[in-house]
């Protein structure tokens, strides 16, 4: 079963997060800069309960190991400058981005929550590393929430439509060099 198949079966309508916010989830865990056990995490996808919302043992472990497997090959892409955009996420004419796109960022702020003690202990505030990692969730707030940035950026006199697909193009890259700066960081406490 993939993860859409999981997540369509009526049983669990609602329960779980879609599969593009799981994404930008599981993107979060796979650039947080100390590894978190998936048993601490995956939780959140149902929305943090204790019980899981499965009530067939097999289908919890097919989607636990469709999300390590997802895991698995986010983290050395992110660290080796790899990662790319989820097919499904794309810029959008008339919404400046897609819903899928929209979902991903959602999901990835949602997992910066997690990690965010993390972050800035390795990237403490006014520091260079922090502007860096301060740029980043800007960017992904920006695509999550692309009419609020209109309205902002008009205010400021600044036609901005030409910068989300710039800002989407740099997210992959953006992305990349925050997870390795925050391994690279982690490693030389260590």
């Amino acid at each position: 079963m993939t993860l859409n198949e999981i997540l369509a079966q009526p049983e669990l309508k609602d329960r779980l997060i879609n599969e593009p916010k799981t994404q930008g989830f599981v993107t979060a865990m796979a650039a947080a800069p100390n590894l978190l056990p998936p048993q601490e995490w995956i939780p959140f996808l149902w929305g943090g309960e204790e019980v899981s919302p499965f009530g067939d043992g097999e289908q919890l472990e097919n989607y636990i190991e469709l999300v390590i497997a997802m895991w698995n090959e986010y983290r050395p892409d992110l660290l080796e400058d790899q990662w790319v955009w989820p097919a499904e996420c794309k810029l959008d004419d008339a919404d400046i981005v897609n819903q899928e796109a929209r979902d991903f960022c959602e999901g990835l702020l949602q997992g910066w929550q997690l990690t965010k003690d993390d972050w800035e202990a390795i990237m403490p505030e006014n520091s260079e590393d922090n502007a860096l990692l301060g740029g980043v969730l800007l960017s992904i707030s920006m695509l999550y929430d692309p009419e609020t940035c209109l309205v902002t950026l008009a205010e400021q006199g600044i036609e901005g439509l030409e910068q989300f697909e710039e800002i989407f193009n740099a997210i992959p890259p953006m992305l990349c060099g925050l997870t390795a700066r925050g391994a690279l960081l982690v490693d030389q406490e260590l």
